[in-house]
């Protein structure tokens, strides 16, 4: 039996992330704010896929890998414009829970 995996170290960036909000404003812009559905999606995925598994005395054991498709959020983010609309914004605030449980079941760890 391997390693037991302790806890998870994150190495996204500043630049990292200054880099992944100027494409998403771009986006947000040029969609006239629709890809704000899918952002939350790509946000999550970024940081999963930059998060290595650390066994108990620090080591790299592993690494979480978020495989979640453009179809997926796309199609889950249509919903829940329609959602949002209807609700005047309220079912947004749910949106965002719906976002962390679609990207964690779309997460696995790959141990080395």
């Amino acid at each position: 039996m391997g390693r037991l995996a302790s806890r998870f170290r994150c190495d996204f960036s500043v630049g990292d992330a200054i880099g992944n909000v100027i494409i998403w404003f771009v986006l947000i812009v040029i969609t006239l704010g629709l890809a704000a559905f899918v952002f939350p999606y790509y946000l999550l995925k970024a940081v999963i896929n930059r998060t290595t598994v650390l066994a108990q005395d620090g080591t790299e054991i592993g690494k979480l890998s978020c495989d979640i498709s453009l179809g997926t959020a796309v199609g889950n983010a249509i919903i829940w414009v329609f959602l949002s609309i209807i609700t005047l914004g309220l079912a947004y605030l749910v949106y965002i829970y719906r976002v962390y449980r679609v990207v964690l079941n779309e997460t696995k760890i790959e141990y080395y």
